[in-house]
């Protein structure tokens, strides 16, 4: 576990380096996040009931999702792996006494949190202060605020996993772009990104709900903003829990396949 431990600070470390990166996000960030929320405007004045969440909970769900973007992001993946594995770099990996999985899956929590730490605190802040109901509504309780805090740490960590699939995926193809173009749509849409997911037609949301993407940005916001409560949040956070278990065992599962089955490609 320590030297686990050690990719994640020297990744994390590495990754709190790229300030001009992190500003020219948070312009970005704030600029999306206002549009969207104007453009949410638009359609709440149209017919405010005919919506699954109160506009300030769709206006705290959009900007914790610009402030919490890094964690959560879809197409989030290192580069240097991908170039690793289509070079045949990957055999230095290797060669390490460690466990490619449990380095790669550091790695890339690292990279996540690194990249949040130095967006989310502007964004919140500036959010905080517009007013009601434009900017981030406090939560309801402490309890409440636990509870995403928890689903945060749950829900970054299925991104994560979902990633190292998509990593050991790229072992059994000869080109990676076709995998992770496909894997970052689908997750974009399905993990709440383009539109929450309450606002999906009903047949489809429960279903979508149920999917590992939902487990992602999906559950952690809508708590927060007090859209999940009750029972439905115990069965949220349970299911974030069991995706984690799920997604670690397969990536893991895949490893060993890959481990066994591996050809690697240049000189």
């Amino acid at each position: 576990m320590k030297k686990y431990l050690s990719f994640f600070r020297l990744r994390l470390v590495t990754g709190l380096q790229y300030r001009m990166a992190a500003l020219a996000g948070l312009v970005t960030q704030f600029a999306w996040g206002g549009l969207l929320i104007l453009a949410y405007q638009a359609f709440y004045r149209s017919d405010p009931n005919a919506f699954p969440m109160t506009f300030q909970a769709t206006a705290t769900y959009i900007w914790l999702q610009q402030a919490f973007l890094a964690l959560f992001l879809p197409w989030g993946f290192e580069n240097d792996i991908f170039e690793s594995i289509r070079s045949g770099a990957v055999a230095y990996e290797l060669c390490r006494p460690v466990s490619i999985y449990s380095m790669w899956f550091s790695r890339t929590v690292a990279r996540r949190v690194s990249q949040a730490a130095l967006r989310c605190f502007p964004v919140l802040l500036v959010a905080a202060f517009l007013p009601a109901p434009y900017g981030v509504a406090p939560p309801d309780s402490a309890a409440q605020l636990l509870w995403a805090l928890l689903s945060t740490v749950l829900g970054t960590l299925v991104a994560a996993a979902l990633c190292q699939i998509v990593y050991f995926t790229t072992f059994f193809t000869v080109a990676v772009e076709g995998v992770r173009a496909i894997s970052a749509t689908l997750s974009e849409f399905l993990c709440g990104q383009v539109i929450p997911l309450p606002f999906l037609p009903d047949g489809f949301r429960q279903v979508v709900e149920l999917l590992p993407f939902a487990s992602t940005m999906n559950a952690p916001l809508r708590i927060y903003a007090g859209d999940i409560t009750g029972a439905y949040l115990y069965q949220t956070v349970a299911l974030q829990a069991f995706w984690l278990f799920a997604l670690v065992l397969a990536g893991k599962l895949m490893e060993c396949a890959a481990m066994k089955r591996t050809v690697l490609l240049g000189g």
